[in-house]
């Protein structure tokens, strides 16, 4: 009896604590190596400010930037009517590169798997690009006056800093965030444009009229610091007479210090260390607008980390 009792007992007892114990079982456990416990999503939703640096290469034209200034030295000068002189002169295009860094903040909304925000940036650059170019020119009015023009002109442009404030929007891939950015960019330039203008010139019929006449006429003649009415020349006078020579160049320039407008355009692709910690590597490209004459387009390659909160 004794016996019979004590099976009836372990048999309830198994029965009870042996279902218990297969509830708590990890079942994913016995579906072999392949089996991965699900990683909860990354969450881009909220506030984040970071910092960023890279390279940022600019590249500068300049279009008649020192017409203006030319156009007022000539002002009411007959090589100016009848050869515009003020023209003569343009400048190439210059490209000047090197680091910049910054600071940016920005705002995630997620619905699903996209991911669209505004965001602002700050870009300090601080470099200077500048443009050389030099021409004369000899050419006889209808007056007869034979005219040197000579003109050597420096155009610099300077980009201080930046900032610009664009829409964003991207594509989840779990801690993957590619995006791409639009908006519109304002900076700090100076440019300082400059020409060195030397102008001399003699009445050349006068002159030539001198070469047979009895009684020699005065010569017609400006921007000279010397000259010899029979040797008209620069430095053609024979030993021990005065020689012809010009004036020194005048410099005449102008410095402006701006603020510009223009648009922005990026791409790039931001990683999530952690729900919090977030790396990027960006891809910027800022256009403004003309400015007296120069032109400015910034390409910049950058990396940043920043914090969501």
């Amino acid at each position: 009896m004794r016996t019979a009792t004590l099976a009836l007992l372990t048999g309830f007892t198994l029965g009870v604590i042996a279902p218990a114990q297969a509830a708590d079982l990890d079942y994913g456990v016995l579906r072999g190596s392949d089996y991965e416990p699900e990683v909860a999503a990354i969450d881009w939703n909220g506030i984040y400010f970071g910092g960023h640096g890279g390279y940022t290469s600019a590249s500068l034209n300049q279009n008649n930037v020192f017409q203006q200034l030319l156009a007022r030295e000539f002002f009411m000068r007959d090589i100016e009517s009848q050869f515009n002189v003020s023209s003569y002169l343009t400048t190439p295009s210059a490209r000047i590169g090197g680091a910049s860094y910054g600071a940016f903040a920005g705002f995630n909304y997620q619905f699903d798997e996209a991911v669209v925000g505004i965001e602002v940036d700050y870009t300090r650059f601080d470099r200077e690009g500048r443009a050389t170019n030099d021409i004369s020119r000899i050419m006889t009015t209808s007056g007869g006056m034979s005219e040197v023009v000579s003109l050597a002109g420096i155009s610099a442009t300077k980009i201080e800093d930046y900032g610009t404030i664009r829409v964003r929007g991207g594509w989840a891939f779990d801690r993957f965030l590619p995006f791409v950015t639009a908006g519109l960019a304002i900076g700090r330039a100076e440019i300082t444009d400059s020409v060195a203008v030397q102008n001399y010139g003699y009445n050349a019929q006068t002159y030539a009229a001198n070469l047979t006449a009895t009684t020699p006429a005065y010569v017609t003649r400006h921007g000279y610091a010397s000259f010899n009415p029979a040797y008209p020349g620069p430095r053609s006078s024979p030993n021990g007479e005065v020689q012809t020579v010009p004036a020194s160049p005048e410099l005449i320039s102008k410095r402006v210090v701006k603020t510009v407008g223009g648009l922005a355009l990026g791409a790039g692709l931001e990683f999530a260390v952690t729900e919090n910690i977030l790396l990027r590597g960006e891809y910027q490209y800022v256009q403004f607008n003309d400015f007296d004459g120069h032109k400015v387009n910034l390409n910049t390659v950058r990396g940043g980390a920043a914090l969501k909160f």
